[in-house]
């Protein structure tokens, strides 16, 4: 039995959504509607005291946090292709998912969150940091088709989401043809679920 707690608009979670998918394992998905405060409910406490989603409970293992739940994953189901277990293939791979947590979600993620939920925040603080997001992975990716390795790994899925979503922050990828050509690859990779634009509920 394994359940995804999960909010649909959530780039964090859509990254474990992929990640499910590509492995090809089936769950069952109960949305927590960040919106209407249910991540505070004592239930969901209960899982996760950080008040955050996702969180996978995969045959009674509980695991939160989206970086977590990615590592997880692969190592579980998928092999040593999406996480190596040598040294060196490992600190680059944390370096991104480290970079996909601060930088990504800092940037990219609250300057979508502030125009998708009207969230208030410093705005030109938060496109400081996402100027410096995108430039950083825009000349990674000149070098290279891939974040970490040679070939698409859970750095890969850690960034996705948010820089696919940019443009719902009202920022444009028309400068960036790297990172415009690594979403494409990435959407290319057999399982990969593209990240749909935001729809509120009625």
């Amino acid at each position: 039995m394994r359940t995804l707690y999960d909010f649909p608009p959530s780039g964090n979670c859509h990254k474990v959504r992929m990640m499910l998918s590509m492995l090809g394992l089936e769950y069952e998905k109960r949305t927590i509607d960040l919106l209407k405060g249910e991540q505070n409910t004592p239930a969901f406490l209960e899982l996760n005291p950080r008040h955050k989603v996702p969180v996978l409970v995969d045959d009674g293992v509980i695991i939160s946090d989206s970086a977590a739940i990615l590592v997880y994953l692969v190592r579980k189901y998928g092999g040593k292709d999406w996480y190596p277990d040598d040294a060196e293939a490992m600190a680059e791979i944390q370096k991104w998912l480290s970079f996909s947590v601060n930088e990504v979600f800092n940037g990219l993620a609250l300057s979508r969150a502030m125009v998708i939920f009207n969230r208030p925040m410093d705005a030109d603080a938060v496109h400081k940091i996402a100027d410096i997001a995108l430039a950083v992975l825009e000349s990674r990716l000149k070098e290279s088709d891939w974040l970490a390795l040679d070939r698409p790994t859970i750095a890969d899925i850690a960034c996705y989401p948010y820089a696919a979503a940019i443009g719902e922050g009202n920022i444009s990828l028309a400068a960036y043809p790297a990172i415009r050509a690594w979403l494409a690859r990435v959407e290319d990779l057999p399982g990969c679920v593209a990240m749909a634009p935001y729809q509120p509920a009625h």
